[in-house]
C-alpha cells in the first residue's frame, strides 16, 4: 500500500472519529443541561409548596396541542431585589411541561423548560449593583443599547419540531371575559409576519426546536392597546429584541443573530447602539436624556445588554457585585423622564378627570403628577375638551384615544392661544415681598414629631415657640393666635406649634398677620398623609405610645387604646395643604427618624431664612433636648373606667392592611397582561363613584359570631391589648368581583419575620398564626367596594369563599402579581 493511500485512509478515519467524539460530547452536554433544567423545575415545585407567596404557578392547555399542559411560573416581584436571591432562577417569564415518566429509566418525573424569558433586570440606581461605578467594575464590553419598546412582551418557542407556543409574560391562550388576550394578538401577528415571508409555523417551530431557542418580542399595536408612545401601522407588530437559550442558565444571543433571525422570519428589528465602555454608555444616554428623543422620536429608554466579568482592580464592595456568575449575560435599564413621564402624567390626570363626579374643578389631582408647568396647562386644556367634546373620550378608560388626545394638545400648544397659555404658566412669580418676620407652622397630626422638631429648632436658633396644647383657656384658638402675634414683636421667627391640619387653622394665622408691614412669611413644615392610612396610624400610634405621659393631654392608653381613636379622627379630618396658603412649604417625611426630621428642618431654615449652619454636635444636642422634652403644663386626665364590663366592646377584630387600594389595583388594571373588560368597567365605576374603601380591613372575627367563636375572639383581644402588638404579613392573591361587589382574596397569612425568643409579642403572634383554622384562612379578604350603598360589604365574604371552592360562574378574577402587605390586629368599632 502506498504511503499516500494509507495516510488518506487514516485521515478519513480520524475525521470520522473526531465527528463521533463531537457528537458524543454534544449529546452529553445536552443531557447534562436537560437534567439541570428538570432539577430547576423540581426546585420550583418544592419552593412553591413550602412558600407559596414566593413562587406560584398556573397550568394552561397549549392551544397548538390540547394534549399538552404547560405550567407558567411566577415569582414574587419584590423578592427579585433580595441578595442572596430566594429563587433558584432570576428568570421573569418561565414556562415548563412535564415529560412522560417513561422518558426516565427510573420512572422519576422529569420536566422540560419550553419558554425562557430574560433574567429580571433593573434601572440605573434601582439596586446596589446598577450604579455606574459598580457597573464599570463588574461588566465588560461590548455594551449593546437596544431601544426599550413600549408595548407588551411576547415569547415564541417550540413545543415539538412542528408545534409552536406563543405566550405573554405569564399566560397563553384565551381568557374568560377578555375578547382577545395579548398572547392571542401576538399569535395573530406572528402568522401575519410569517405569511409575508412565505414561511410556515411548522418551519419556525422546527428551527426553534433545533436551536432550543425562545424568541422574545414586544407586541406594539395601537389598534389593540395604546401605551404612551405611538406606533404607526408600518411599525405595528412584533418587534424582536432578543433570543434566549431555552434553559436554566441565562444566555442570550448577540444582536447580529437576533437581527438575522428577524429578517428571515419577518419580525420587526429593534434599533440598537453598540458601545465599548460604561463611560460611553453614560455619556450617550446623558446626552439623549437632555431631550428624551432619539432620531427625532420620544423614547422611554434603553435596555443595555452586556456580560459579567471578574471584578476589576479596585472592587471593594462585595454586596454590590451583581448576583450573576462571571460570563453570564447581564442586562440593565436606562430610562428617561422627559417627555415620557410627562406623557404618563397627562394620561393619569385625564383618567382621574374622566372618573370624577360633579365639577371637574373639584377633582383631586395628585401633586406628584403636577410638577411640570406643561402639565398644569394640559389640565386646563383637557377639562375644556372633556366638557365640549366628551365623545372623544368615550374609550379613553379602555386604553383607546390616549395618543390622539395628547397629539391634539401638542398641536394646540403650537397655536397662539397655546403659546400664550404656556407663557403665563412659565412666568416668574412676583418677588415684591420682602420678609423680615417668619411664622413656621407645622401641618401634621399627633405623632408626626412636630413638637420635638419645634423644640430642637428653638434650641438651635432661639426662635419664639408657642404650643396650642399649653393653653388652658376654653377658647384656645384665639388665645393661640394672640400668642403667635405677641411673640413676633420680640422674635424674627416664631413657631406656631399646632397640628394646623385644617385649612381654617392656616387661614387664621394668615389673616392675623395679613396687614403687617413688611409682610410676614408663612413657612410650612408639611407632613403629607401620602401613605396608606393604616401605615400612618401605626407609625403615629407607636410614637404616642412610646412617649407615654410626656404630653399635655394625649397620653398612651394601654387598655382602651383611646389615643388610637384620636389619631384616626385626625387622619380622617385633615385637609391637604395647598401652595396658595403659605409662602414656602417644606415637605417632611412621616417615616423619618427624629434625627433626619431635624436635619431636614434645619436645612430649610438655613437655606430660606439665611441662618448659620449649626455644627453636627449642636444638632445632636438639640435632638437630645427634643427627645427628653417634658411639657410644663398637663391637663387633668379623665378617670379611667375600672370595671372590665364597662370597657367598650369592639364590633369586630381585624387587620388594617398598609395598602392603598386605588394605587395598587389601579396599577394592576393598567399593567396586567389581560384584564376582563367587566373588571375594568366595575373598577372604573367604583373610582368614579368614590366607592373604593378608604380604610381597608381584613375581618378576623365579628361580634355576631359569638359565642361560637369566643376562643378566637379572646386571642384577638389579647393581641389588641398588647403595648406593641406583632405585625402580620399576607399576600393580596386575587381580585374577584361580580356585578355587586369587588374584593381581594387574602393568602399566606403569617407572622411578619421569624419569632424572637426574647419577644413575647412575636411568640404570641406565632401562636396566633398556628391556631388560625383553615376555615378562617379561607374567609380572609378585603372588601374593595360595592356597586351602590344598598349592597352590604359583608357579601364579599361569601363571594371570596365561593370563588375559592371553584364555583366561579358569574365571578371575574385577576391575579395580583407578587403583592404583599402587612398589618396588625385591632379591635375596631366602625
Amino acid at each position: 500500500m502506498k504511503t499516500s493511500h494509507f495516510l488518506h485512509i487514516l485521515s478519513s478515519e480520524s475525521l470520522q472519529f473526531h465527528y463521533y467524539i463531537t457528537c458524543i460530547l454534544q449529546a452529553h452536554t445536552m443531557t447534562r443541561m436537560r437534567a439541570e433544567d428538570s432539577q430547576l423545575i423540581d426546585d420550583l415545585h418544592r419552593l412553591s409548596k413550602k412558600s407559596p407567596k414566593l413562587v406560584r404557578s398556573t397550568v394552561y392547555t397549549a392551544p397548538s396541542d390540547p394534549s399538552i399542559s404547560v405550567r407558567s411560573w411566577k415569582m414574587n416581584e419584590f423578592k427579585y431585589y433580595d441578595v442572596p436571591s430566594p429563587f433558584p432562577t432570576l428568570a421573569r417569564g418561565l414556562f415548563s411541561r412535564e415529560l412522560p415518566c417513561g422518558d426516565d429509566p427510573n420512572g422519576e418525573q422529569k420536566y422540560q423548560i419550553v419558554v425562557r424569558g430574560y433574567d429580571k433586570f433593573f434601572n440605573i440606581g434601582e439596586v446596589p449593583w446598577t450604579d455606574w461605578s459598580t457597573l464599570s467594575l463588574h461588566t465588560g464590553p461590548t455594551y449593546t443599547l437596544s431601544l426599550k419598546s413600549n408595548g407588551c412582551i411576547i415569547f415564541v418557542a417550540s413545543l415539538s419540531p412542528s408545534k409552536l407556543i406563543v405566550t405573554s409574560k405569564h399566560a397563553l391562550g384565551p381568557m374568560q371575559g377578555v375578547s382577545e388576550t395579548h398572547s392571542e394578538v401576538g399569535h395573530r401577528w406572528l402568522e401575519k409576519h410569517l405569511e409575508e415571508k412565505g414561511k410556515t409555523k411548522e418551519q419556525l417551530a422546527s428551527r426553534l426546536w433545533d436551536k432550543q431557542w425562545t424568541a422574545i418580542a414586544e407586541l406594539c399595536d395601537d389598534s389593540f392597546e395604546e401605551h404612551i408612545l405611538p406606533y404607526s401601522a408600518e411599525k405595528s407588530g412584533l418587534h424582536l429584541h432578543g433570543i434566549n437559550e431555552t434553559s436554566k442558565e441565562f444566555h442570550t444571543m448577540p444582536t447580529e443573530t437576533v437581527d438575522a433571525f428577524a429578517e428571515e422570519w419577518g419580525f420587526i428589528k429593534t434599533p440598537v447602539i453598540t458601545l465599548n465602555s460604561i463611560s460611553e454608555v453614560k455619556s450617550v444616554t446623558d446626552d439623549i436624556a437632555k431631550t428624551g428623543k432619539w432620531n427625532g422620536e420620544a423614547l422611554e429608554g434603553f435596555v443595555v445588554r452586556t456580560h459579567i466579568i471578574d471584578p476589576k482592580q479596585g472592587s471593594t464592595t462585595r454586596n454590590a457585585r451583581p448576583p450573576y456568575p462571571t460570563g453570564s449575560s447581564f442586562f440593565f435599564k436606562v430610562k428617561f423622564d422627559e417627555p415620557y413621564m410627562m406623557y404618563r402624567d397627562w394620561r393619569e390626570v385625564t383618567k382621574i378627570l374622566l372618573s370624577t363626579q360633579g365639577s371637574l374643578n373639584d377633582a383631586k389631582l395628585p401633586k406628584s403628577k403636577l410638577k411640570r408647568k406643561d402639565t398644569h396647562l394640559y389640565v386646563e386644556w383637557v377639562k375644556k375638551e372633556i366638557r365640549h367634546n366628551p365623545g372623544a373620550f368615550s374609550e379613553y378608560l379602555k386604553g383607546k384615544g390616549i395618543i390622539a388626545t395628547r397629539e391634539r394638545f401638542l398641536k394646540w400648544m403650537e397655536t397662539g392661544e397655546g403659546k400664550k397659555g404656556l407663557a403665563v404658566q412659565n412666568a416668574a412669580p412676583p418677588t415684591t415681598k420682602e420678609f423680615e418676620k417668619t411664622i413656621i407652622l407645622p401641618v401634621a397630626i399627633p405623632g408626626c414629631g412636630k413638637t420635638a422638631v419645634s423644640v430642637a429648632l428653638t434650641s438651635l436658633f432661639d426662635f419664639g415657640h408657642t404650643q396650642s396644647d399649653d393653653i388652658q383657656a376654653k377658647k384656645s384658638a384665639p388665645a393661640f393666635i394672640r400668642n403667635v402675634v405677641n411673640l413676633l414683636e420680640h422674635h424674627d421667627t416664631v413657631i406656631a406649634d399646632k397640628n394646623n391640619h385644617l385649612k381654617q387653622h392656616r387661614d387664621s394665622l394668615r389673616e392675623a398677620v395679613a396687614k403687617m408691614d413688611p409682610p410676614v412669611r408663612l413657612l410650612a413644615l408639611n407632613w403629607s398623609l401620602d401613605r396608606p392610612q393604616a401605615t400612618i396610624h401605626r407609625i403615629c400610634g407607636d410614637r404616642v405610645f412610646a412617649r407615654g405621659d410626656k404630653h399635655q393631654k394625649l397620653r398612651a392608653d394601654t387598655l382602651a387604646k383611646a389615643h388610637e381613636d384620636v389619631i384616626w379622627q385626625f387622619i380622617r379630618a385633615s385637609e391637604e395643604l395647598s401652595d396658595e396658603e403659605v409662602d414656602v412649604r417644606i415637605e417632611m417625611d412621616i417615616e423619618d427618624t427624629l434625627e433626619k426630621t431635624v436635619d431636614r428642618a434645619v436645612a430649610a431654615c438655613v437655606s430660606i431664612l439665611g441662618l448659620r449652619q449649626p455644627s453636627a454636635d449642636e444638632i445632636d444636642e438639640a435632638v437630645c433636648k427634643a427627645r427628653n422634652y417634658m411639657p410644663q403644663t398637663k391637663k387633668p386626665q379623665e378617670e379611667k373606667k375600672k370595671k372590665k364590663d364597662e370597657e367598650p366592646m369592639p364590633r369586630y377584630f381585624g387587620l388594617l392592611p398598609e395598602v392603598d387600594l386605588i394605587d395598587v389595583i389601579g396599577k394592576q388594571m393598567e399593567n396586567a397582561s389581560d384584564v376582563p373588560e367587566n373588571g375594568k368597567t366595575f373598577w372604573n365605576a367604583l373610582v368614579a363613584g368614590h366607592r373604593v374603601t378608604v380604610r381597608p380591613h381584613i375581618t378576623i372575627v365579628h361580634i355576631k359570631s359569638l359565642p361560637d367563636a369566643i376562643e378566637l375572639w379572646e386571642r384577638c383581644s389579647q393581641l389588641h391589648k398588647m403595648a406593641l402588638p406583632p405585625s402580620f404579613t399576607f399576600t393580596l392573591g386575587h381580585l374577584v368581583w361580580n356585578e355587586r361587589i369587588m374584593a381581594i382574596a387574602v393568602d399566606d397569612f403569617e407572622l411578619d419575620g421569624s419569632p424572637d425568643n426574647h419577644s413575647s409579642a412575636d411568640q404570641e403572634g406565632c401562636e396566633f398564626v398556628s391556631k388560625l383554622s383553615e376555615e378562617n384562612r379561607n374567609a380572609l379578604h378585603i372588601t374593595v367596594g360595592t356597586s351602590d350603598p344598598e349592597v352590604l360589604p359583608f357579601e364579599a365574604k361569601a363571594l371570596v369563599e365561593v370563588w375559592r371552592f371553584g364555583k366561579r360562574s358569574g365571578i371575574g378574577s385577576l391575579e395580583l402579581e407578587g403583592l404583599t402587605a402587612r398589618g396588625r390586629i385591632k379591635g375596631l368599632f366602625n
